[in-house]
């Protein structure tokens, strides 16, 4: 079977495949015992640019679960990193900045830094795809390129680091928008470029993540950021594009961005039978299972997955996968038995 006609692939452009796809967000990480042996004494971003170990990262669920689709390892920072911006991944804590960017020179200073020095850099990137693919390939499984958002990507920069709230960006939009316009637009072209280099590598499909959209109000998100993240989606043309946010139920309709979406994924919140009706019939919906139902005993849970398939169904097309990433302490027999009931299905 070509990876064009996989059904993650039939599903995304609005097909209904005969088996129903199923991929999980953070599948190639922490919950693979595999993983954790592969990656001892190798840091975070490290391993995300060593291209035979991001490669095999990659293809480590797909060998162990029976998964659909591939999820290139990455980080959303690889495309700061890319472009010279000092950041690193603290264990315990996640991406820090040596400079937050917080003030008009700030972001001055860090936009003269040109979105094409990813394309220049990202050899590490498109020889992961590459070595991904050629293992892929023959078995029909397509690879999903994965980016940032801006506006996540903005509230790690303009923080410094993790946060609740996103106070600082979030204010920063109101208090002087031409500033934050210019950051969240040069943050969409590192985005577009990086999804570009996965592309142009050999990626079937693409998901832009907004971890932190749910922390805006609609009106400040189709303001200033709705555009920015369509402008980081059009860097992936050519291949089906999946966008995806947290705690975006009161504005889902605006994650299908105009229609450059093909689909958009639900988080654990919103019955996807609900979120179908909110669409509308030309988006595919991906999710939407509650990642703390993997911790349920498996009949609770297989009830729950029953559900999430069922309520799909109301959707043009569904791919079935987690409200949100693969907690770390998940038992990978239980994602493995999931796949096995949703394909039974």
């Amino acid at each position: 079977m070509a990876v064009t006609d996989a059904p993650l692939v039939a599903a995304l452009t609005g097909a209904r495949p005969d088996t129903t796809p199923i991929w999980f967000m953070r599948q190639a990480g922490r919950s693979l015992p595999e993983y954790r042996e592969l990656r001892v004494g190798t840091r975070m971003l490290d391993a995300c640019l060593d291209p035979a170990m991001a490669s095999e990262i990659t293809l480590q669920p797909v060998r162990r679960h029976g998964v659909d689709a591939a999820v290139f390892f990455s980080d959303i920072v690889v495309p700061l990193k890319l472009a010279g911006v000092d950041v690193e991944i603290v264990a315990g804590k996640g991406p820090v900045f040596a400079e937050p960017v917080r003030t008009a020179d700030d972001v001055a200073r860090i936009t003269q830094i040109p979105a094409s020095a990813i394309a220049e850099r990202a050899e590490p990137i498109r020889e992961a795809v590459r070595l991904t693919n050629a293992e892929l390939e023959p078995q029909g499984t397509p690879l999903i390129g994965f980016a940032g958002a801006p506006f996540t990507l903005a509230a790690y920069l303009v923080e410094g680091g993790p946060s609740k709230e996103h106070m600082r960006a979030r204010a920063m939009m109101h208090a002087d928008p031409a500033t934050w316009n210019r950051l969240a637009g040069w943050l969409a072209e590192i985005s577009a470029a990086f999804l570009g280099a996965q592309v142009e590598a050999g990626a079937a499909a693409v998901q832009l993540f907004d971890s932190w959209a749910g922390s805006l109000s609609p009106a400040d998100y189709r303001e200033f950021v709705a555009p920015h993240s369509a402008r980081a989606l059009e860097g992936a043309a050519g291949v089906p594009r999946i966008h995806f946010g947290v705690g975006t139920g009161p504005f889902l309709a605006d994650m299908r961005l105009g229609g450059i979406a093909d689909a958009v994924g639900v988080d654990w919140r919103l019955p996807l039978d609900e979120a179908a009706e909110i669409v509308g019939p030309e988006t595919t919906l991906q999710g939407n299972i509650d990642p703390a139902m993997l911790q349920a005993p498996w009949e609770v849970l297989e009830a729950h997955v029953r559900d999430v398939v069922e309520r799909g169904r109301a959707a043009r097309a569904h791919v079935v996968n987690l409200g949100h990433g693969v907690p770390p302490e998940t038992d990978p027999a239980v994602l493995t038995r999931i796949v096995e009931l949703v394909h039974s299905l």
